[in-house]
């Protein structure tokens, strides 16, 4: 059973660490950090390390019964026996952070039955903290975000630029293509304020990519789910998901059609 007031607490305790979270970013941005690179040629800053060992000694002594995942964290089976699991990304769009970009986050989630109960996008370049708790609707620096559901003369479009071109040539109306944002969360956020229509992701994306981000597009009455239309499950052995689709709800079968499209002829 959903537990509203437990959902709240951790909420509560995600924005006050959330927010000592991005101030530590923020000493390391445009600073010239340290960098690594790691398997799969994905870059790691300094920054990223100091971000994740802050919020995994902080989080866990406030809740030391949850489970911890971390993309910045040797992951192992202790996380799937736990009721509840902090899903944390120190920070998201690493790549837009070393090279300056202002689009990057902080990006933390409670889960629950495979499902994030609630989270927090803490965008400190942007003065922007997003969240949500399930049942709650989502938030935009403490106000409630109204989703415009009124017709459009274009569709606004973010993603891999390839995907997008592909998805967009199925529509009749106008499409405008975003200039890149390197954070996937932030993207998915777009959609959650209603600043752009679609954001498309390619199969590679994990659990703390998604997991604050799909809360607070569910949360602002919009969807986050995979080709075949499934909401995404979390906390499970494996981490990864395929390509993705986050659109408003009342146009999410149609961009789902539209994607499929494309990668099928993609794959032709």
């Amino acid at each position: 059973m959903p537990d509203h007031d437990q959902d709240e607490a951790d909420l509560e305790l995600l924005k006050d660490l959330g927010s000592e979270a991005g101030a530590i970013a923020m000493r390391y941005f445009r600073k010239n950090p340290e960098v690594w690179t790691k398997e799969g040629d994905s870059p790691v800053s300094e920054a990223d390390f100091a971000v994740d060992s802050f919020l995994k000694e902080k989080l866990l002594q406030a809740r030391p019964e949850y489970g911890w995942l971390s993309e910045e964290t040797d992951d192992n089976d202790e996380r799937l026996n736990a009721r509840r699991v902090f899903v944390v990304d120190p920070i998201d769009g690493t790549r837009g952070f070393i090279g300056g970009m202002d689009q990057w986050c902080v990006s933390i989630a409670v889960v629950e039955d495979r499902r994030p109960v609630a989270g927090i996008l803490e965008c400190p370049a942007l003065n922007e903290s997003i969240t949500a708790f399930h049942g709650d609707g989502a938030r935009l620096n403490g106000a409630a975000i109204a989703f415009d559901t009124s017709p459009k003369q274009k569709v606004v479009m973010t993603g891999p630029r390839a995907f997008t071109r592909a998805v967009g040539d199925g529509l009749p109306e106008e499409v405008e293509k975003t200039p890149f944002v390197p954070s996937l969360a932030y993207r998915i956020a777009l959609v959650a304020m209603g600043r752009v229509d679609v954001a498309l992701a390619r199969a590679s994306a994990n659990d703390w990519d998604l997991a604050a981000a799909d809360l607070i597009a569910h949360e602002a009455n919009a969807r986050l789910s995979d080709l075949e239309g499934n909401d995404l499950a979390y906390n499970c052995r494996s981490t990864r998901h395929g390509a993705l689709v986050a659109s408003f709800r009342e146009r999410h079968d149609e961009m789902l059609d539209l994607a499929r499209q494309a990668m099928d002829n993609r794959k032709g």
